[in-house]
Order: C-alpha cells, then sequence, then structure tokens
C-alpha cells in the first residue's frame, strides 16, 4: 500500500479567476448534481456553491472551481505552476460541456414528441464530463451495478492508499486520483468487490498503464471504443459511458441502462434495448443529450443542485 497520506502535499501557489462563457440556456440542476453526488471523496467537492475538483495538469497539479451563474461560470483555478492557466480554463468548458450548442441540439431532440415536454421544461442541459479519461475509466468499473454511494466510497479508498496528496489552499481537497501506473501494483485482496469486477479492473489499469488503451477526447473514438471492448469485463454500457463522459462523444448511448429505459418506458418509448435504439436514431447526432434529458426526469440526488452549505 501506498504512503501517500504520509507526505507533503504539493503547494498551490498561483491562482487564475476567470468568467467562463457559454451559449444560453443551459440547466444546471443535473449539470453539477451529476459531478457532486458521483464525486470521490478528497478529490471532489461542493463547497460555497461551486463543484471543486483536484486536476492534473501539463506542467503540475491544480484544483478547479466551478460556480454556476445566469450568464457565465466563474473558474477559479489554484495552480503548481501558473502555465498551465490556459490548459486549466479549457478542463473547466470540457468538464461542463459549456461549448455545446443548445438550440441545435434541442431542437433535433424537441422534434420527438415523447421528449418535446422534457425538452421545454429544462432546455439547456449539457452532458457532465470527466477531467481524465483514465480515471474516468477506473471509477466506471468500480460503480458496475453498486449504488452511486458504493461506486464514492470504493474510488475514495484508491485515493487514499494510492493517491499524490495535495495542499488545497481554499478547501477540503486532499489527494489527486493515482494515476494507472499508481494502481499497476495493487493488491487485488484489498478491492471490496465481486472476483469478475475485481479481474476487469486489474484488467483495465494494466491495459491504461500500458497504453494499450489511451481514453482520450482529442483521439479516435472508434479505435477507444474497440479497445475497451477488447478488454475482458468490459460490456457495452461501461463503453458508451467511458464515451460520454470521458470521451465527450455527444452521440454516446446506453439502451441497456436501467434508468434510461425505465424513464423512457415513463414516455411511452420502447424499452427493450433493440427498439429503443432503433427509436434513438431521430435523436442523432446528440444520443447522449437525450440520455440526459430522460435520466433527469428521474427522482435522484444527481438532478439536484446542491445546497449552498
Amino acid at each position: 500500500m501506498s504512503t501517500a497520506g504520509s507526505r507533503v502535499g504539493i503547494a498551490l501557489p498561483f491562482l487564475v479567476q476567470e468568467e467562463l462563457s457559454f451559449r444560453q440556456p443551459l440547466y444546471p440542476d443535473n449539470l453539477f448534481g451529476h459531478l457532486v453526488a458521483t464525486g470521490v471523496p478528497g478529490v471532489e467537492e461542493w463547497r460555497d456553491c461551486a463543484y471543486r475538483r483536484t486536476v492534473r495538469l501539463p506542467h503540475g497539479p491544480g484544483v478547479i472551481a466551478l460556480r454556476p451563474g445566469a450568464e457565465t461560470i466563474n473558474c477559479r483555478v489554484a495552480l503548481a505552476d501558473q502555465r498551465d492557466a490556459p490548459a486549466a480554463i479549457a478542463l473547466g468548458r470540457f468538464l461542463l460541456d459549456l461549448d455545446a450548442d443548445p438550440v441545435t441540439i434541442d431542437g433535433v431532440l424537441r422534434a420527438d414528441p415523447p421528449l418535446a415536454a422534457l425538452v421545454d421544461k429544462a432546455p439547456g442541459r449539457r452532458v457532465p464530463r470527466a477531467a481524465d479519461g483514465a480515471e474516468f475509466a477506473i471509477r466506471a468499473i468500480l460503480g458496475q451495478q453498486v449504488s452511486t454511494a458504493a461506486a464514492r466510497t470504493h474510488a475514495g479508498r484508491l485515493v487514499l492508499a494510492h493517491g499524490e496528496p495535495i495542499n488545497d489552499p481554499d478547501g477540503g481537497l486532499t489527494h489527486l486520483f493515482p494515476l494507472p501506473a499508481a494502481l499497476a501494483e495493487l493488491d487485488p485482496t484489498t478491492l471490496a468487490v465481486p472476483g469478475a469486477r475485481r479481474r476487469a479492473l486489474l484488467g483495465l489499469i494494466s491495459a491504461l498503464a500500458s497504453g494499450v488503451v489511451e481514453v482520450d477526447p482529442d483521439g479516435d473514438w472508434a479505435r477507444t471504443r474497440a479497445q475497451l471492448h477488447a478488454l475482458p469485463g468490459i460490456g457495452p454500457w461501461t463503453v458508451e459511458t467511458i464515451a460520454m463522459r470521458a470521451l465527450g462523444d455527444p452521440d454516446a448511448f446506453i439502451p441497456t441502462d436501467l434508468g434510461v429505459r425505465v424513464l423512457a418506458g415513463n414516455l411511452g418509448l420502447p424499452t427493450t434495448p433493440g427498439a429503443l435504439t432503433r427509436h434513438a436514431a431521430a435523436w442523432r447526432p446528440w444520443r447522449a443529450y437525450a440520455v440526459q434529458y430522460l435520466w433527469a426526469s428521474g427522482d435522484h440526488a444527481v438532478n439536484t443542485l446542491p445546497p449552498a452549505g
């Protein structure tokens, strides 16, 4: 086990602040709610009405804080190296999907009568993205077939044991999520998950650490999907979830997701994966946004903007 928790954390002496513009409208509830409800302790938090998380940048670590506003998103970044300011700002935009064109997207989805009411009720939904592709892929495996709380617990244990400590100047963040290389020697007996999932996780970590799999939003999405599908224990749900959140594919679709199927049925849409996929052809190339609208119609903490405290 790593002794990461005993080392002095990395200092973040440089502060950058910028207002991030976006195309109206933007509906913040399930955008920020999802990031906060699924946040890993020590890596992510909601503080002072802002989503905050530790990030790895080209020249060192940082902490990025994103606070929703009516006209802009306030982005406050603490950095180990001030050269990383442009990369941090770009990451903030990617995390919140701020470069999306909601008028175009909602126009396509609104043309399907079952979705029209959802779009009209809360136009401008975005896809909550991931700060790091490898991190999200690991978390996606940990989150298979368990509750949100259990997934956070599993990921939090990995962070405490193997993450790199930092000094958060403005809040309670403590660690960077561990790199795949830091998890390559992970003791499988420390993972409180079923054997099949444990093997899938260890296989993924090995593939990420060796470069056999690369989860990069600027890379070849089809190749990444093929690389992930080739690994044992990783099925279509996991691959498409990674494509949606980590790669930023606006057309990623998860028709096998139980929540999607139930909520689709509530709207009179097909509920079997095959039939739902055929119906969803009308939503292309924005099926990932249709998923957000479907998920947001459910009663779950991910759909609620956290309180100020």
